[in-house]
């Protein structure tokens, strides 16, 4: 006789999430329901459960039952940027687009302490931060004279909309190292992860925030977290990387190549790889999915097919796609490498779409800045080229002697190089989402160039991509 279907929550109020992951991961080796497994787990059998088969076993499975909500509050947006890089997890932060930043809300790194160059790290972030003010306020004003305000518009909905575009378009000006809060979700398993990345780090201010995440993290699952320390790895594979034999040598060939070719490459999105059997590799899936025969087998028959076939079962999957639709899965069997070229805030909005591979450098002012159109049209380029030229002038300076504090200096204006392999279905994902009116502007731009070379190469894959600028 078969069992009804049941569904039901387990109170988190009631079982700690460690207590929780228990009860998830027994089910495994127990017949009872889980409800009847809940009763038998107090938080010592829990932790005893976890030292033995997460931690002693590696069942670390199990941990991605206990999830975990921490609040983090006034850390640089660098750190945020580490913090930030774990895919697992999900993220909400302090929005720079819709409050005003008041002056001296930004992190003075500890490497600098006692050290000459504090004083002129100190003065550039005041300096910048007193343009940012004073960008807003021009800004706000010249917009309130070419905006009109709207049919039955109130005086707040009003004020509040030239505002944001004001603070949009000001917040080009500010420092890496402007300070913000973030809300995470995560669970356990992902916050291990993170906990290595920052312990890890060879910033400061990033080995503090993993202490401090260790810390309150273990006051809701005291075991699972609690061996997640610095890892060796990581610390030397990075040092290796920048400091050791290899470095030097490519240093000197990279110099050669720049001498040789001074502007060299500066495309927004440059398409560095892509599958010259797309279109096959995607009606391959697709047919294999449907089928019963192995792959080798619906490879030999699509390479058999016409185009026009293959076109048409591309189609029959596609034309129906709406504009709220995910694609089907089938399309992640293509994938695609762009090298990237964009400012750091738009790269701050590029990188939450976390499940493809993206490889940032470090930041820079050697690739130049983005100049937001609305500062040209409103007659305050001197303005920004002033507070541009203070930013590279100190980081400059600091980086002679500190590379990664440097860092903290670089403006939201600033250009980075980005390396991102994805394949279809997220570039159909991220395409849709970042060419669309809410985007912050400078990346519509890099996302556009992205979508026309990808187009370009294989038109039929993306005939039937629905954007949200598309009437």
């Amino acid at each position: 006789m078969s069992k009804p279907l049941r569904v039901y929550p387990l109170d988190p109020r009631e079982l700690s999430e460690e207590q929780l992951a228990v009860v998830f991961a027994m089910t495994s080796r127990r017949p009872e329901p889980f409800d009847e497994i809940a009763r038998m787990v107090t938080q010592e059998k829990a932790a005893d459960f976890h030292e033995r088969w997460v931690l002693n076993y590696g069942h670390s499975s199990v941990a991605e039952h206990a999830v975990l909500h921490i609040a983090v509050e006034n850390l640089s947006r660098l750190a945020c940027d580490t913090l930030e890089d774990n895919r697992l997890a999900s993220y909400t932060e302090k929005s720079s687009r819709f409050q005003i930043y008041e002056r001296g809300y930004y992190h003075t790194p500890d490497e600098l302490q006692g050290h000459a160059l504090r004083s002129l790290f100190v003065d550039t972030c005041d300096s910048l931060f007193e343009s940012y003010s004073s960008m807003v306020d021009d800004l706000r004003g010249y917009l309130a004279s070419i905006r009109p305000r709207q049919e039955n518009e109130r005086d707040g909905a009003y004020n509040l909309r030239i505002r944001r575009e004001a603070t949009d378009t000001a917040r080009f000006i500010l420092p890496t190292a402007t300070l913000t809060n973030v809300g995470i979700t995560l669970n356990a398993r992902s916050l291990e992860h993170a906990l290595r990345k920052l312990l890890s780090s060879d910033l400061t201010e990033e080995r503090n925030l993993g202490e401090s995440l260790k810390e309150q993290g273990r006051t809701i699952t005291p075991t699972l977290i609690k061996y997640a320390e610095r890892n060796d790895y990581l610390v030397h594979t990075r040092k290796a990387l920048r400091e050791g034999a290899i470095a030097a040598l490519l240093k000197d060939r990279w110099q050669e190549k720049l001498e040789q070719d001074p502007n060299h490459d500066n495309q927004l999105a440059n398409l560095v790889y892509w599958d010259p059997e797309a279109e096959e590799k995607v009606a391959v899936a697709l047919l294999y999915h449907i089928g019963n025969e192995s792959y080798s087998r619906v490879l030999d028959k699509v390479r058999a097919m016409k185009e026009a076939e293959i076109q048409l079962v591309i189609e029959q999957a596609l034309e129906q796609l709406g504009p709220h639709d995910i694609p089907v899965r089938e399309l992640e069997a293509v994938d695609y490498t762009f090298d990237f070229l964009m400012d750091y805030g738009a790269y701050r909005e590029f990188k939450r779409h976390r499940m493809q591979t993206y490889i940032p450098q470090a930041l820079t002012v050697e690739h130049g800045y983005v100049i937001p159109p609305l500062v040209s049209a409103a007659g305050l380029e001197d303005s920004f080229f002033q507070a541009m030229r203070n930013a590279e002038l100190a980081f400059q300076k600091v980086n002679f002697e500190f590379p990664r504090v440097a860092e903290y200096l670089v403006t939201h204006a600033h250009k980075r190089r980005v390396l991102s392999k994805l394949n279809l279905r997220e570039c159909y994902h991220l395409f849709k989402l970042r060419t669309g009116p809410d985007t912050h502007f400078s990346l519509v731009w890099v996302m556009q160039a992205a979508l026309d070379a990808a187009r370009e190469r294989h038109p039929v894959l993306y005939k039937h991509i629905r954007l949200r600028s598309d009437k």
